[in-house]
């Protein structure tokens, strides 16, 4: 038993005591080193001035109260043995407080930990009163020397710890930039931030620790960005050619449900930020503060949709419309519009799963609406455009894009039925959400310019995620991509507007067809026929209100002209997208979410403008403003500023999705008013 005592309490404290002392003359040489060029450390030969007889005797007594006796010509012999072995193999920075540290912790616990705790206090307690003293005696400018020591403000740190939580020392290690590290489960040797943050060691040049509370507010500041070719004013002027201004937000909020369904998304984050009560407060503040005219949300909890959000919005103006995912998921999208700027013409939910069909067995959905401007009462008889608006959240899993492809045709198909007017123009157009997709991807490419050749192409390679396919399936998309029984054109349009097929082919009715049977021809007896009284000499009477005559009508309906093209699906919306998807000052890509760590944009404002003609850079179809005109963004940040944040969600961001917020501005002009009736789904109401 007193074996067991002295191997778990004893020899841990040597082993403090050494890598306290190996401290201790290390720093002491970098201070001597700062002071004199040309000074023997120890009994090493050192390019400086001799070291003073102070400086030796301060070593010396710290020595002797260390050995617990005086300090012999033997010890100074193995004191100078080890700090030449300790020069020869010096390491800089944290390797050598990581060594040192790491050998502290190779003692299993045992009964005996609470003396071990105790000794260790009062060793540490000891050694802080004497640095404190030896300090004091010590010039001005050696004591600035010593104290701006990285690894003597390392070892004070560590030795503060044990003074004041009373507890082991670990291998913990505080780090600064924690852009260099990447989200794991905790190990031996894992690093810790400030707020609880588990990350693995790697080595830095830098070893500092990080402040108690981090300045979300000035870390993840984002900037409004002014794209406007011409000033907007807020209340619209009678002049024509001014603009109706107003802010769309796009966010998708993180369902609860999702966070329980997979905590291991979210380890690196406190408990408590994690909780809906704090999250939904964080968000509804950040709506507030932005305070856009038009609010597009994913991964609305049904619950907390008209619990608390819904009635919450309500009472800040707001007009919701909400569609719940198929199946049993809890969540869907929503669309809100500021009651006081717009109302309601139509809204149309999409729903993407289809009984019977591959392609679409997903239980994702979509909503779109058709909004109608209010103009201030000053502008008297002039109009505006329908605005289109179109929120959606696609299916995240990377390896099926043939199932990402065919929701967005829906979706478009939607689109193109809803925007499309009178006159075969489209109003403007406003399309946001979650397409888990990241830009420059086909599925990207065929959003922004109109046209997309899939056959052939591996299904992990449509949305671009291929970080995320770790095994890549084989699966390839093949012609056509989904059956013409789901009634969607490759020109993503409804089979009910398309163009109708002139044909000079006769289609003859039921009823044409059964005035034969009291024609002439058709009640002649044929000669060769047995005559049978009654039977085959009976002729059929003609109804009364049947014509004597026959008559020739082509009763049939026109046939409808689907175009087919083979291998290909495109649409002629005309949509670019709200931002660049890069920063110029940082030379970085933007970031809207960090999936398992990695920054990725996954979330975009798409809307309508006019393409230029002859004009393709790369493969990108150019465009320029319309009658929808981009005043303004705010902008969104990179993947390291997220990273010296903790990652999303952050005690500040309550979503691991940023929010996106533009401001656009809808001509007034001349435009004959618009009217349709209002077509309310019943599902929605």
């Amino acid at each position: 038993m007193i074996g067991t005592v002295l191997c778990y309490v004893l020899l841990p404290v040597a082993r403090l005591l050494q890598a306290l002392r190996d401290g201790f003359f290390t720093c002491r040489k970098n201070a001597l080193l700062v002071k004199s060029t040309a000074a023997h450390i120890e009994g090493l030969p050192v390019c400086g001035k001799p070291v003073s007889e102070e400086k030796q005797a301060l070593l010396q007594q710290w020595l002797e109260e260390e050995a617990g006796g005086p300090y012999t010509n033997e010890s100074t012999s193995e004191t100078e043995k080890v700090s030449a072995t300790l020069a020869a193999e010096w390491l800089e920075g944290p390797q050598l407080l990581m060594t040192s540290l790491s050998d502290l912790n190779v003692a299993p616990q045992s009964d005996g930990q609470e003396q071990q705790q105790v000794v260790q206090n009062e060793t540490t307690s000891g050694l802080q009163e004497f640095v404190e003293t030896a300090l004091a005696n010590l010039p001005l400018e050696e004591r600035e020397a010593i104290e701006d020591n990285t690894v003597w403000t390392a070892l004070r740190t560590q030795a503060n710890l044990q003074a004041v939580d009373g507890a082991p020392l670990s291998t913990e290690v505080w780090i600064e930039d924690p852009a260099v590290l990447a989200w794991s489960p905790a190990q031996e040797t894992d690093v810790v931030t400030a707020e609880g943050v588990v990350f693995p060691f790697e080595n830095t040049d830098q070893f500092q620790p990080l402040p108690a509370e981090i300045p979300y507010h000035e870390i993840l500041w984002r900037d409004w960005e002014d794209v406007s070719a011409q000033a907007c004013i807020s209340e619209p002027s009678s002049d024509a050619g001014s603009l109706f201004e107003f802010r769309v937000m796009s966010y998708n909020i993180l369902a609860q449900d999702l966070i329980e369904q997979s905590p291991h998304l979210y380890m690196h984050c406190h408990p408590d930020i994690l909780s809906w009560s704090y999250r939904l407060a964080n968000l509804l503040q950040e709506i507030q503060h932005w305070d856009p005219d038009i609010l597009c949300l994913q991964e609305v909890q049904e619950n907390h949709y008209w619990e608390q959000l819904e009635p919450t919005l309500v009472m800040m103006g707001f007009g919701c419309i909400y569609k719940r995912r198929t199946g049993r998921k809890t969540d869907g999208c929503a669309i809100c519009y500021k009651q006081s700027k717009f109302q309601l013409i139509s809204a149309n939910p999409v729903e993407y799963f289809r009984p019977g069909l591959d392609i679409l067995n997903r239980d994702n959905v979509g909503l779109v609406l058709l909004l109608h401007p209010l103009l201030p009462e000053s502008l008297g008889d002039k109009a505006i455009r329908p605005l289109c608006v179109a929120n959606t959240h696609v299916l995240y899993n990377p390896h099926r894009g043939d199932i990402k492809l065919a929701q967005v045709a829906l979706l478009l198909a939607e689109i193109d039925k809803t925007a499309k007017l009178v006159d075969g123009s489209y109003c403007p157009i406003i399309l946001c959400g979650d397409l888990n997709s990241v830009p420059d991807s086909p599925l990207y490419k065929f959003i922004r310019n109109g046209q997309l050749y899939y056959h052939g192409m591996p299904s992990w390679k449509v949305s671009g995620q291929e970080e995320f396919c770790h095994h890549p399936h084989q699966r390839k998309l093949l012609t056509p991509l989904w059956p013409s029984c789901l009634g969607i054109t490759d020109s993503c349009q409804y089979v009910t507007l398309c163009k109708r097929k002139k044909s000079d082919r006769r289609k003859y009715s039921r009823d044409f067809l059964l005035q034969f049977r009291y024609c002439d021809v058709a009640c002649d007896r044929p000669a060769e026929l047995a005559l049978l009284e009654g039977v085959t000499d009976a002729k059929p009477e003609r109804p009364a209100h049947w014509s004597k005559e026959l008559t020739v009508e082509n009763n049939s309906d026109a046939e409808l002209f689907c175009s087919r093209y083979p291998g290909c699906v495109q649409h002629g919306l005309n949509l670019t997208s709200a931002y660049s998807h890069f920063l110029p000052q940082k030379g970085r890509p933007e970031v809207t979410t960090m999936p398992m760590g990695m920054g990725a944009t996954v979330d975009y404002i798409f809307y309508s403008a006019n393409p230029i003609r002859n004009e393709n850079v790369g493969g990108r179809r150019m465009y320029q403003d319309g009658a929808l005109k981009l005043l303004g963004r705010l902008s969104l940040l990179s993947e390291d500023i997220l990273w010296s944040a903790n990652g999303l969600p952050n005690p500040f961001c309550s979503s691991d999705h940023l929010c996106l917020l533009t401001s656009f501005g809808l001509e007034i002009s001349g435009f004959r008013s618009y009217t349709r009736p209002l077509e309310l789904s019943q599902e929605l109401l």
